[in-house]
């Protein structure tokens, strides 16, 4: 996107200038506004034209029937997808009886901004009717973080060079009609028109429609309230069907004249709650919206991200695209998840309808970490709904056999929603980078109670898979066979270095958490041999290891197979599972994420530098990096490696996944994993953090293109503010008790008087290892190469 000539790079907005329909359905999705309840993409007020419309809320979703061409046993039967909800966001427009259509007529100018301080999308346009009629047109669009069922919208029209009668329709409209959904086409079947009415409203300027979906039972409430002001005569009407409800604005303008609409919009769903209950709900959303109006909310939106930017912003020096890019990505990845509460945080937060709406590992592993140092409230939320979701994984974990939890590869509710068995069944490494969430938010947060009352419970339920899955063979040495990685191209192998570490971690933190918990751990019946039983396991981990090419496997044996080959391998054929059959890549060295060099990362002191460093080269020729979750654990660990240039275009590529549709799928919703991922490339990779129980370590080492890199983290209520240059670090308290961290190994305490500066040691070149033909990383660096 920033790529395009319409867009501009800027520090803290994504400004585009020119409306250009080849990349409307791109622009949508970075032009998303959410608060993790309720997401708006970014359509054109008027609703046409666009790519994909969409009005989602956080959990509200239609089940459809899973294909198989044989079924099996244990396979889900049903899935889960995310729905388009009532559209909120329509405002259309009339000009002397022309509809406001900017592919007609003459577009004279058309600007668009999303601001990333003040949270807000801003667009201004100005249009000549096919009848010679000019009008300029301003909107102001915000989805709010401090009451979270409330979008809103300011729309005004201003007529130019001559007088316009004008007609306002603003409205509510469900079961859109959407494009045709490819794929299964019972699944689109289900999906079409999925929302049944059961009450449609409007009176004076008030609007309401509540719907109930078809197969998931759920119920949807949606209301609006306006305020318009416009010269006399302006009038209005307002009338609703069941899938419509609209306020119809009338106005003739003198030239210079404007007419203003101000709209508020509120949502509200539940499972549970009765027709009138929900119909309260959104009404007294609505309500207090009103009370404090459209300047009242913009207030409390930058007031709210003043707060955010202070606790997370990231400078770069010498690098405009990456500065922009990592501020949008934490602005993303703050809409994805800061009103969740107890609901999910999707792959695509709620920007697009991209996977199904589902969520997997990528949030425990690459959001999550963001949020807990930075909004870890978030982070608290999204933890609980796991657990909200326990029985569903106990139930899956009996059908599977297993004791404990068995959570899913995908969901929405909490039920496995994957059709390809190998990660649905198989992949059972998502119980331990729960686990590791719960770890690591306890570690940077001293939240006690939310370890009692969450945590404990998270971390036996995943130990007792642990310990039901493997087994301790005649030496005593302790497997997980047949399981699915990270890496997706090779499935159902035994003894995942990546799995099993984790494992090992999650076991012995439910030990030290049920040691530390006792009454807790009665209510979960867990007694001594149990947790004893964890800790043999962990200890007696195997961890598969080649000596003779002296590195780690990925998994057992995977060193051995025949390696891929890259050289008969055309640019066009990658993703490879989209052009080989997965038969051949499961038995070939090849890797599609980054799996034994994440498990570098998230298990860092199980390795030591050298095996770090020969681990990395030797996986960097054999993966491909099919995969959005790639390139920034690729970034992190080439940083420590010593190759800084090398992770600097792996940090490109995670940053600008989507401003430049590196995956040419961004229109079907960000990548927030990749966007999360930015902010890891460079606090965790160039600034080299790394956070183990009571250590926090910083090892930091900028590439040539940076002058400087800062950035500000959570700890266990204080703030510690890192500002890196080229030959030195400086570490200051901004608020808080005096904290002690590790830089570059050496112990600092730091604390209010000063801030403390230490050099940065010089680096030990090592030879730069190769990519697979045809893939090398897609940043600045390879680019100029």
């Amino acid at each position: 996107m920033i790529t395009h000539a319409s867009y501009a790079v800027d520090p803290w907005t994504l400004r585009e200038r020119g409306l250009h329909l080849e990349v409307l359905p791109q622009s949508e999705s970075v032009f998303a506004l959410s608060n993790g309840h309720v997401g708006w993409r970014g359509n054109l007020d008027e609703g046409e034209p666009h790519g994909l419309p969409g009005s989602y809320l956080n959990g509200v979703h239609e089940v459809h029937p899973l294909p198989y061409a044989e079924a099996g046993y244990g396979y889900p039967e049903s899935g889960q997808t995310v729905i388009n909800v009532t559209n909120g966001k329509i405002i259309r427009l009339l000009v002397d009886d022309e509809p406001f259509d900017l592919r007609y007529g003459l577009l004279r100018s058309h600007e668009r901004v999303l601001d990333l301080r003040a949270g807000t999308l801003t667009r201004t346009c100005e249009w000549t009717s096919p009848a010679g009629t000019t009008v300029r047109v301003r909107s102001t669009r915000l989805v709010s973080f401090t009451q979270r069922a409330i979008a809103a919208v300011a729309y005004e029209v201003e007529a130019v060079g001559g007088p316009a009668r004008i007609v306002v329709q603003s409205e509510l409209v469900a079961n859109e009609q959407l494009p045709v959904r490819e794929g299964d086409p019972r699944a689109a079947v289900v999906l079409d028109s999925p929302l049944e009415t059961e009450e449609h409203f409007a009176e004076d300027g008030r609007l309401r429609l509540v719907h109930r979906t078809r197969r998931s039972g759920l119920r949807i409430g949606a209301a609006a309230d306006h305020v318009v002001r416009g010269p006399e005569p302006t009038t209005t009407q307002s009338e609703a069907t069941g899938d419509l409800a609209r306020l119809t604005v009338a106005s003739p303008l003198r030239e210079g004249e404007r007419l203003c609409l101000e709209k508020f919009v509120s949502y509200g769903w539940s499972g549970t709650r009765s027709l009138p209950a929900i119909s309260d709900q959104v009404d007294a959303a609505l309500a207090a919206a009103m009370s404090v109006g459209w300047s009242g909310l913009l207030d409390e939106q930058r007031l709210y991200l003043d707060d955010f930017w202070a606790r997370s912003d990231v400078e770069v020096d010498g690098d405009e695209q990456i500065q922009q890019a990592v501020r949008f990505g934490l602005f993303h990845v703050l809409q994805a998840g800061a009103r969740a509460e107890q609901r999910a945080i999707p792959a695509k937060g709620l920007t697009g309808s991209g996977y199904d709406g589902h969520a997997f590992w990528d949030t425990e592993m690459f959001v999550l970490p963001l949020l807990t140092y930075t909004s870890p409230d978030a982070v608290a939320e999204a933890l609980r709904w796991r657990q909200n979701t326990l029985p569903a994984a106990r139930e899956r974990a009996v059908q599977l056999g297993l004791r404990g939890a068995a959570f899913p590869w995908r969901t929405i509710a909490g039920s496995e929603g994957s059709a390809y068995w190998p990660a649905g069944t198989a992949a059972f490494h998502v119980n331990a980078d729960i686990a590791d969430a719960v770890v690591r938010y306890v570690a940077a947060t001293g939240d006690e109670r939310f370890a009692r009352d969450t945590g404990v419970e998270l971390l036996v339920e995943t130990a007792r898979l642990w310990r039901s899955l493997g087994h301790h063979d005649h030496h005593g040495t302790f497997h997980i066979d047949g399981v699915t990685g990270p890496d997706e191209y090779s499935a159902v192998a035994d003894d995942n270095t990546y799995t099993n570490l984790m494992a090992r971690a999650n076991l012995l933190a439910a030990a030290d958490a049920v040691e530390r918990h006792p009454r807790r751990a009665e209510e979960l019946a867990v007694d001594e041999e149990e947790s004893a039983a964890w800790r043999d396991a962990a200890e007696a981990m195997h961890v598969p290891y080649n000596h003779e090419l002296g590195v780690h496997e990925q998994h057992a044996g995977f060193t051995r197979y025949q390696r891929w080959d890259f050289a008969a391998t055309r640019p066009d054929q990658y993703p490879l599972l989209l052009n080989f059959p997965y038969f051949d890549l499961y038995r070939k060295q090849v890797v599609k994420q980054a799996d034994l060099v994440l498990a570098m990362y998230t298990c860092s002191p199980y390795f030591d530098a050298e095996h770090k460093a020969r681990n990395f080269a030797y996986y960097e020729p054999l993966t491909v990096r099919d995969s959005s979750l790639s390139a920034c654990c690729q970034a992190v660990v080439a940083a420590e490696a010593g190759h800084l240039s090398l992770a600097y275009d792996y940090l490109h590529e995670a940053a600008l996944m989507d401003l430049q549709d590196l995956e040419h799928n961004t229109r079907d919703g960000l990548h927030i994993a990749s966007l999360a991922g930015t902010w890891m490339a460079l606090v965790a990779g160039f600034g080299g953090m790394r956070h183990h129980g009571e250590r926090i370590e910083f090892a930091p080492r900028l590439p040539e293109r940076f002058g400087r890199l800062a950035f500000t983290l959570e700890l266990r209520g204080r703030r510690v503010r890192v500002d890196i240059r080229s030959r030195e670090a400086t570490y200051t308290l901004v608020e808080g008790e005096p904290l002690e961290i590790h830089h570059h190994g050496q112990p600092l305490t730091v604390d209010a008087d000063k801030p403390h500066t230490r050099d940065v040691p010089r680096l030990t070149p090592r030879p730069a290892p190769e990519q697979p033909l045809h893939r090398r990383p897609n940043g600045a660096t390879a680019a100029q190469n």
